[in-house]
């Protein structure tokens, strides 16, 4: 097969492919390749034109008889860089290189790893506070009232701790498993506002703080989970009771429905905002992933799990809405939820 059929051939796979002759230089390379490793790569020697020793192994190898071997590529262009699976197998006296993009595989394995790390390491903490105060009560302190009842009530803490932790894992798993499916109950965002304010009175009274409500817009409805919804606005304005009590006072608004360019259509914003002490500019955009903390040793005083946010995110996500935080030191923090009007297309 002459060059050219062989590269309107190459040309039709979905794939990065190049073609290496028996005289060790390539003899076809198809578009999506030129954008991995550079354009005009035909009558170049194999080395010059990969360059990276794995692949170039590789080659050797099938070169002196192995009938396919697999190896990875990794293409540091660009801001990040990009991993690929390449299968290196000899026909008719040719090599034929395909490059597979493993690039978000390799997240999604990274995300796993992260995350059981992060989960084991949550219950850990609370496990051996546990099993010291277990020890310490069936020897030391078995006969001492007061310690007794002082380890008790620390043990009672920090078991509450593991189960709001397994309580979130549990909810950002429904989350997440629901979250391609769009819903189409209509909310009265009003009345859910009032009703998860109410709830959280107690909270906002313990913390010497107000929570006000604003409709700006008292009929508001947005298809939506109800169930869900409470979620985000509960998790919400108890982080602004939690982290903004030193301001005095937390402000919660419903906008009226207008035009949002990024949604692509009309939306309603719900807007919370607290008068504490702000959060640092570079933390902002790291908020909403799972187990990070601006203060690692407060958000676990006050009982945070870590994973509110990222719960909030992906119901936000679901709504097809949009999330937006800003803040700055010493002035507050405001949060925006921006949820469409529109029901969703059948």
């Amino acid at each position: 097969m002459t060059t050219a059929p062989i590269l309107s051939v190459i040309d039709a796979l979905p794939l990065p492919v190049l073609m290496i002759g028996p005289d060790e230089r390539v003899r076809a390379a198809n578009a999506l390749v030129d954008a991995v490793l550079g354009g005009e790569l035909v009558g170049k020697h194999y080395i010059t034109a990969l360059r990276q020793p794995a692949v170039i192994a590789a080659i050797a190898e099938v070169r002196a008889g192995e009938v396919l071997r697999v190896t990875q590529y990794t293409d540091r262009d660009g801001p990040k860089d990009t991993l690929y699976r390449v299968s290196v197998a000899a026909a008719d006296g040719d090599i034929v290189l395909t490059f597979e993009d493993q690039t978000a595989a390799e997240e999604a394995g990274q995300m796993r790893r992260d995350f059981v790390a992060n989960v084991s390491h949550e219950l850990r903490t609370p496990l051996t506070a546990l099993l010291g105060f277990i020890e310490t009560l069936s020897g030391a302190a078995k006969d001492d009232p007061a310690a007794r009842d002082r380890f008790l009530g620390i043990m009672a803490h920090e078991a509450n701790r593991m189960r709001r932790l397994v309580d979130d894992l549990m909810s950002l798993s429904r989350v997440e498993e629901d979250e391609r499916v769009r819903p189409r109950e209509q909310v009265d965002l009003g009345g859910l506002l009032v009703s998860v304010i109410k709830g959280l009175e107690p909270q906002a009274k313990a913390a010497g703080l107000t929570v006000s409500l604003d409709l700006v817009s008292s009929n508001e409805t947005v298809p939506g989970d109800a169930g869900q919804l409470v979620q985000v606005f509960t998790n919400l304005i108890e982080n602004a009771i939690k982290y903004g009590a030193s301001g005095g006072a937390v402000a919660v608004h419903l906008m009226p429905r207008a035009m949002h360019q990024r949604l692509r259509g009309e939306a309603v914003e719900v807007r919370v905002a607290d008068k504490g002490d702000g959060i640092p500019e570079h933390h902002i955009a790291r908020l909403t992933e799972r187990f990070y903390r601006v203060d690692n040793h407060r958000s676990r005083e006050v009982g945070g799990t870590g994973l509110g946010l990222a719960i909030v995110k992906h119901i936000i996500n679901r709504h097809r809405g949009r999330l937006l935080i800003a803040s700055e030191e010493g002035q507050g923090t405001t949060v925006s939820v921006f949820l469409p009007t529109a029901p969703p297309v059948s």
